[in-house]
């Protein structure tokens, strides 16, 4: 391969396996250029660059409103003038094939390169599939899903391949010995508990911890570490004061997850798909408190799967109180060969090898694509 161009944004849980995937194609060619289509304002265009040597090319477009709303018209007028301005793009970079992962912007990029002939892959990470993969699954020439359960849902798909969550295969690859050297804890046997609710923090993630901090001096053996989020973190630091207890640690933001994730016990967190490759591709039992306020409530659709399968304990915001969230996680500490069979659960869901998967279906796409 020669040329590849990807497309995706919104949110991390986008563009993450986008670039994921961008790695894997350059470490199988080093010489493979890349672009990629965004937004001016949107996630995606302070992320990308950062990441170096990949051209950013951007559109203008909006998602539909699902209720029915004027605006749903020049949502329209926008994803056609977006369309035309990919074509301008993909002409110009002669792709050798076009990956989509989600988000309204890759709407307009991959259905561009369908019309213009170019071979076409797209991602979904989420058990329920998003608007823009439900559009594009008509069209593309492969879709790729990171969850199983995701099948059902794509009746008009030309063709299905589980290839698994990209994030997993550099997650898989973490540090454990850094992700404890970087928290100060060095007795290696010493369990850590991590709560965290994303780069911003969850509300009702935080207040349940905050009920509990008084009880985790029952478990001295453990290592809670708390991640408020960063607009979150000094109202909590000034609201835990003197409750604070020794084998506590309060963190607004963790740079390095994947090696922290890689030292942990037990993890509390959202439900977003990034999460869940991460827990899978580790092995991590969970306990999910997914977020009502997503789009079509994928979050819950994920950590109800995941729960079936036998990998995670799901919580609803409304069930999660410090009492509820407290007994789940004594449980789970107190009862080993539990925290075992969840583990094996969860490792199982795993797929490490994403992302060299889904480099071998675009070598596919691509070589058919020029015979």
């Amino acid at each position: 391969m020669k040329r590849i161009l990807l497309s995706g944004g919104g949110t991390g849980g986008h563009i993450y396996p986008a670039l994921a995937i961008a790695r894997a194609v350059k470490k199988r060619y080093p010489d493979v250029e890349i672009a990629y289509i965004g937004t001016e304002n949107g996630l995606e265009s302070k992320i990308v660059p950062k990441e170096g040597n990949i051209r950013f090319y951007t559109v203008e477009i909006q998602g539909f409103k699902r209720s029915i709303s004027w605006e749903n018209v020049n949502t329209i007028r926008k994803f056609i003038r977006a369309v035309k301005k990919s074509k301008e793009y993909i002409q110009e970079f002669r792709p050798d094939a076009v990956v989509g992962t989600g988000g309204y912007v890759s709407g307009p990029a991959v259905y561009a390169a369908h019309q213009l002939g170019v071979p076409t892959l797209i991602h979904e990470q989420n058990v329920v599939l998003g608007l823009t993969t439900k559009f594009l699954s008509r069209f593309a020439d492969v879709v790729a899903i990171s969850l199983e359960e995701s099948q059902k849902y794509l009746t008009h798909a030309r063709r299905i391949v589980f290839t698994g969550n990209p994030r997993a295969t550099e997650v898989v690859q973490a540090n454990a010995a850094a992700g404890r050297k970087s928290l100060g804890i060095s007795d290696l046997h010493r369990p850590i508990v991590l709560f965290f609710g994303g780069s911003r923090g969850a509300k009702a993630i935080n207040e349940a911890v905050l009920q509990m901090i008084p009880r985790m001096k029952e478990l001295p053996q453990v290592q809670f570490v708390y991640v408020t989020g960063e607009i979150h973190y000094e109202a909590i630091r000034s609201r835990i004061g003197q409750d604070e207890c020794p084998n506590l640690e309060v963190l607004p933001f963790i740079y390095n997850m994947p090696d922290v994730l890689a030292a942990t016990y037990l993890v509390v967190a959202r439900a977003g798909a990034s999460t869940l490759a991460e827990l899978t591709s580790l092995g991590l039992p969970s306990i999910l408190i997914p977020s009502p306020y997503v789009t079509n409530n994928h979050q819950e659709a994920n950590a109800r799967w995941l729960q079936e399968q036998g990998a995670s304990k799901m919580l609803l915001e409304s069930e999660c109180t410090g009492e509820n969230l407290w007994a789940e996680v004594k449980r789970l500490i107190e009862n080993p060969e539990l925290h075992h069979e969840m583990s094996e659960a969860a490792r199982k869901l795993g797929r490490p090898q994403a992302a060299e998967v889904l480099v071998d279906e675009l070598e596919k796409i691509s070589l058919a694509g020029v015979q």
